[in-house]
């Protein structure tokens, strides 16, 4: 079973490490609970199944039941606060502790990349204008983005960005960039692009006033719709987004970074049936 820090999702460390002692001795759900001072013998079943949370007072008795000693229990207790954090601030919080906790005991964690890369809006901007501007300053890359960012920041993020192997140098300031992608574990990453996501929305409603009509496009329409109409327009909005980057990635001779925001979201919750019965 892999290390404890490798792991950001505790139902499925605790999956594993039943699995682990099951195909190794005679474990069971029962035994487990038992372990831990649990009545209920299904109790652990459930929480690895997802069907429930551990507490900040069971996390403590199930730490121990699994044998986890040191750094390792408090690895698994912001393990666990992260996976019940309900805001996105207290997300950031608990995983930003289990980044630390791996990074002093030498594992690396893929979503610590990722998520630095899109804690903002200026390492992909970054990422994209250096290369077009070969031997630029720091300075000069600032100076040329329509947002407020400093020469000290754009440095920061050209270190970041060779560091992590988003950007590679080849020479004095000039910089070409890798055909790595920005990979995370299913847990974290979704958190790093919420926080991406939330800047760049900021930003699109910034440029309505910024930007005259012919420097930027922003159109929306309101519809009402079902779940597989739904899903029919996420197929195309993904295959719209794959079509404008191969036509993004066909340009040889690029003059200006552009930003492009897919939005679908709710603005009522779902009628029911009988709620529609009752309006008639």
């Amino acid at each position: 079973m892999k290390p404890i820090i490798e792991y950001q999702d505790y139902h499925a460390y605790l999956s594993d490490y039943y699995e682990e002692r099951k195909r190794t001795s005679a474990f069971s759900w029962r035994e487990f609970a038992k372990i831990a001072g649990f009545v209920s013998p299904s109790y652990l079943k459930d929480v690895c199944c997802g069907k429930t949370i551990l507490s900040k007072v069971t996390m403590g008795r199930v730490a121990a039941a699994v044998g986890l000693a040191g750094y390792e229990v408090t690895y698994f207790e912001a393990m666990v606060q992260f996976g019940n954090a309900k805001t996105d601030d207290a997300k950031k919080k608990f995983l930003e502790q289990m980044h630390s906790i791996a990074l002093d005991h030498k594992v690396r964690i893929v979503d610590k990349d990722a998520f630095e890369y899109y804690d903002s809006w200026k390492n992909s901007v970054v990422r994209e204008l250096a290369p077009i501007m070969p031997g630029a300053m720091p300075g000069e890359i600032a100076k040329m983005c329509t947002q407020e960012i400093s020469a000290l920041e754009v440095r920061k993020s050209l270190a970041f960005l060779e560091r992590a192997g988003f950007l590679k140098q080849i020479g004095e300031n000039i910089y070409v960039q890798t055909e790595k992608s920005v990979e995370g574990s299913r847990e974290g990453l979704p958190l790093a692009l919420r926080s991406m996501h939330r800047e760049m929305g900021h930003l699109a409603i910034d440029s309505l006033d910024r930007f005259a009509s012919n420097e930027r496009n922003i159109t929306g329409v309101t519809m009402g719709i079902d779940k597989d109409a739904y899903e029919r327009i996420v197929r195309e909005l993904d295959e719209c987004r794959k079509k404008i980057t191969a036509i993004a990635e066909e340009c040889s001779n690029i003059k200006q970074v552009y930003r492009l925001n897919l939005q679908l979201f709710p603005l009522s919750k779902e009628v029911s049936k009988n709620e529609e019965a009752k309006d008639e």
